[in-house]
């Protein structure tokens, strides 16, 4: 053999032999490693090429990396103790059905539950935007908004004019928008708030540098908070689709979106704080203020979900609460893609006779994985998980139920990109009376939803199964 022919042999088996051993080191599961190993060596050259690109999670590494080195870290210690109103270790929520979820919360989260919140549900654009509007509009101190999205329209122009107000007041305004989201505007955000003067920072802006080199790290929390006492939270990003009269009909987006006052506020703040120092390095000022207690009965915890946490935070929360579950699970997101952790604790719990139900929208504005989803259904409907299909307009809301108790909120979906990739927020809240509202609005959506039977998914061409399970084989990218 060729000497040369000889040496290139010998550095594809060696670069193989190190992807493989990396595959050992790092993958989790067996199966997952083993066919990394197998496809390293089948493909000499080529499947370590692969497996550098698809199976190593570069984005955890890389957000965990910028963690260690402290992007988020912009608070001192003593700023903690500043917070009041937390639940104390023998409260009776300790004692009851609440305590395995409050088991795993308290042990995979870094906020305590604070207890003396008052939360109010919005199903309409024109409602929140409104309420938000004048929220900014009497703010005092300081307003600090952060959207995946920020479309400059009608809503989005309406708002930046209430900052600019704001603003000349002497409130401190900070608007932090994610670079890849702002795309979906035209013109950009940016160009508006800069025209009015208005502090404003991209969430990892796309360009040559290495932060930008990862193009799935994105900050997909939608939050507004301001003078520390009252925060908005939700799945609406700012844009004109989420309002009621919006046509056509099948381009509107149907969203929830949550008004929280109380204690809590000040871990949304803190979440903001954090992201904002990631993203400009400027550490600004914590406020908090015992005056800001209010006659709520939410206890509630905010929950920050992202690469740079050594777990799936969120995931393992929604895995507790599931193991809690004892009469229902009901679940409603725009795009269900949960992984085989999920899928088993969802058909366990369906097994031991918990009622679970999901609503997803009969039309997906992300094809791909409205197919990938699909592709999943026949063994949740197999265990006995409902299905429902929700009708136009596309469904974008948010919420997870247990037991008509307990509920999840906030901006994570249930696919990998959300609970594995994105910087996320949702609150925990533990109110059965905030619950009722929001299992009132799923049994409301229910009655208009059709149901998913498994002879339906059974009975589809073997060209579009084929097409639906092809698409399920890139779940952790979509």
């Amino acid at each position: 053999m060729n000497p040369i022919h000889t040496l290139v042999y010998f550095l594809l088996f060696f670069i193989s032999f190190l992807s493989s051993f990396h595959a050992i080191l790092h993958k989790r599961d067996s199966r997952a490693a083993f066919g990394w190993i197998v496809t390293c060596f089948v493909l000499l050259g080529f499947g370590p090429i692969l497996y550098w690109l698809f199976g190593t999670n570069r984005i955890r590494t890389h957000a965990q990396s910028m963690f260690r080195r402290g992007y988020w870290n912009h608070r001192t210690k003593t700023e903690r103790d500043h917070w009041y109103n937390c639940l104390p270790a023998n409260h009776r929520y300790y004692k009851n059905d609440y305590l395995g979820i409050l088991q795993v919360s308290d042990k995979v989260t870094r906020r305590p539950l604070m207890m003396g919140n008052r939360l109010e549900t919005f199903h309409l654009g024109e409602e929140v935007f409104q309420r938000m509007i004048t929220s900014i509009t009497k703010a005092e101190k300081f307003v600090y908004l952060c959207s995946y999205i920020f479309e400059v329209g009608e809503i989005g122009v309406e708002i930046i004019k209430a900052l600019d107000i704001a603003k000349k007041r002497g409130v401190q305004i900070r608007v932090l928008v994610d670079a890849f989201g702002e795309i979906y505007s035209s013109p950009k955000v940016d160009k508006l708030l800069s025209g009015y003067g208005i502090k404003f920072s991209k969430f990892l802006p796309l360009s040559l540098s290495l932060n930008s080199l990862h193009f799935n790290l994105r900050n997909h929390r939608k939050m507004l908070v301001v003078d520390g006492k009252t925060a908005f939270l939700g799945g609406m990003n700012i844009r004109d689709r989420h309002l009621s009269d919006y046509l056509p009909k099948k381009n509107r987006i149907a969203d929830i979106h949550f008004q929280i006052d109380g204690p809590v506020v000040m871990e949304l703040q803190e979440a903001f704080l954090e992201d904002w120092y990631f993203a400009t390095s400027e550490s600004l000022p914590w406020y908090a203020s015992k005056n800001h207690v209010v006659s709520g009965d939410s206890v509630c915890r905010a929950i920050s979900g992202g690469p740079n946490e050594d777990f799936e935070k969120i995931e393992w929360i929604i895995l507790g609460a599931i193991s809690s579950a004892r009469k229902s699970i009901q679940i409603m997101t725009p795009y269900f893609v949960p992984d085989r952790i999920l899928i088993s604790a969802l058909n366990t719990a369906a097994l031991r006779g918990v009622e679970v139900e999901v609503i997803v929208p009969k039309f997906n504005n992300l094809i791909f994985v409205d197919w990938a989803s699909q592709a999943l259904f026949w063994e949740l409907l197999e265990k006995g998980v409902k299905i429902y299909y929700q009708p136009a307009p596309f469904a974008h809301s948010k919420l997870f139920i247990i037991d008509q108790t307990y509920s999840l909120i906030g901006s994570s979906n249930w696919d990998s990109r959300s609970l594995r990739l994105n910087f996320e927020l949702d609150l925990e809240v533990y109110d059965a009376n905030f619950s009722e509202t929001l299992v009132k609005h799923f049994e409301n959506t229910k009655e208009k939803s059709q149901p998913v039977t498994l002879q339906d998914v059974n009975k589809k061409h073997w060209l579009v199964q084929s097409r639906n399970s092809f698409m399920k084989l890139f779940t952790p990218y979509l």
